[in-house]
């Protein structure tokens, strides 16, 4: 398990709200929150140049940050909460921070990596669903893991790795639903497609004849137009016209 921490300068500052914000961005730095358990949140600038270098550093992965304040000879420890970016133009809005104790249990979601190749996908043509991206665990700050490694290598067709059947990690504790699927081999939605039987769509054979008194085919109209025979006019009915002599 990688004991990897970064370090990061941050600047308290006092002015809040969404001028205040505006004029830290304008100076080429992120406005930041950092808050914790047992402290008030605290509002911070981060030098934008030097986060982007940390999100390199981080990549994807969940490690602890260990907060410079250059006003303030304590440090802090934290991990990465929220990022906000502009949909637009992609920079950075703001940044939470969570602050956590080096002696106390963090609740943090972890990023799923998937090792090896899967039997189901090497040998029958499957193709592997993966359900989870990330899983939420509680440690303490130094058995947190950087990613949660599942290896799929005996992975069949119609097989699935469940969160009870994630390989135990020391001092971690997996807080998702025990039968939640994280990753899974199916058969490809071609195969299951081609499956289904092409007589479902026909009608069965024997199905039921019509019912007695279903209506004639057209060619019988006039077989069922007429009258029965003997049968008599209805009560104010005019007689048809009797015949022409010839």
């Amino acid at each position: 398990m990688s004991k990897e921490q970064l370090i990061l300068n941050v600047t308290t500052r006092a002015q809040t709200g969404r001028s205040a914000s505006r004029r830290v961005r304008k100076a080429n730095q992120i406005p930041a929150i950092l808050y914790g358990k047992h402290t008030s949140p605290e509002t911070l600038a981060i030098d934008a140049p030097e986060f982007v270098r940390l999100l390199k550093s981080v990549a994807g992965r969940a490690l602890l940050i260990e907060l410079n304040r250059k006003d303030k000879a304590s440090k802090a420890l934290s991990f990465l909460q929220e990022v906000q970016r502009d949909p637009i133009t992609d920079k950075f809005l703001h940044i939470d921070l969570q602050e956590v104790k080096s002696d106390e249990k963090l609740e943090i979601q972890v990023p799923v990596h998937i090792s090896g190749e899967a039997f189901g996908v090497k040998k029958q043509s499957g193709v592997l669903e993966i359900s989870m991206h990330t899983l939420r665990i509680r440690c303490l700050p130094k058995d947190l893991p950087p990613v949660i490694d599942i290896d799929v290598t005996e992975l069949k067709v119609g097989e699935a790795i469940k969160v009870a059947t994630i390989k135990p990690i020391a001092g971690v504790d997996f807080l998702d639903l025990k039968g939640q699927s994280v990753v899974s081999c199916v058969e490809p939605v071609g195969e299951i497609a081609a499956a289904t039987p092409a007589a479902a769509a026909a009608p069965a054979a024997g199905a039921a004849a019509p019912a007695a008194g279903a209506a004639a085919p057209a060619g019988d109209a006039k077989a069922a137009a007429a009258p029965a025979a003997g049968a008599k006019p209805a009560a104010g009915a005019k007689p048809a016209a009797a015949p022409a002599k010839k």
